[in-house]
């Protein structure tokens, strides 16, 4: 598959990641959180959309039979590369730009952990995951409410400051599905200030 040359905005931050509990206590909480909402069982092949270096995928693993990583990061995904031996189910790691190119796997769950701010076209995303997931399929997203800039103090490729809840709602409730659910998943807490963090669930 053809690598994608545009900038990858994590080549600095990917060694270090792992590293700052602000990050992996907010995933684990979102984690949590999903597992409290969602029934996975190990027939299932689920997706994790910005996987990064794994850290919400390890925590998923465990209930499910495969895990699909999906990262336009070289640098994150050599850092999963390294954990893939001691995850608890298959995992198939994808680099690729999924708002360019698409799979042709069927899902029967998205997950996803603050990613989809640096997806430019949030509608047409959510579009694509509908299209991607088996009926009944279901989704469980994660990101940041609607912020004044500071969250991020350097770079990585955003294009929204968080989100407006109910406009979240809607980006799903557009793209056709149901049954959605957004609730307070985790606060993240850095100089800059507090940053709460929701988790949207829903199904095909």
């Amino acid at each position: 598959m053809m690598k994608s040359k545009q900038k990858d905005f994590f080549s600095e931050k990917a060694a270090g990641f792992d590293a700052e509990s602000s990050i992996t206590q907010n995933v684990e909480s979102i984690g949590t959180h999903i597992l409290q909402q969602i029934s996975f069982t190990k027939d299932m092949h689920i997706m994790d959309f910005g996987s990064g270096t794994g850290l919400l995928l390890c925590q998923i693993a465990p209930f499910v039979g495969k895990i699909t990583a999906v990262d336009i990061s070289a640098s994150m995904n050599e850092v999963l590369k390294t954990k893939l031996a001691a995850i608890d189910c298959e995992v198939h790691l994808l680099e690729m730009d999924l708002t360019k190119e698409t799979l042709d796997t069927k899902f029967d769950g998205i997950i996803s952990s603050m990613t989809i701010h640096h997806i430019e076209n949030v509608q047409e995303i959510f579009k694509k995951f509908y299209s991607l997931l088996k009926v009944n399929g279901s989704i469980a997203i994660a990101d940041l409410d609607k912020e004044d800039g500071s969250f991020h103090t350097e770079d990585t490729g955003v294009f929204h400051n968080g989100f407006d809840r109910n406009e979240f709602l809607n980006f799903a409730k557009n793209a056709g599905f149901k049954n959605l659910k957004i609730q307070t998943a985790s606060t993240v807490i850095k100089p800059t200030g507090n940053y709460p963090v929701f988790l949207l669930t829903g199904e095909k």
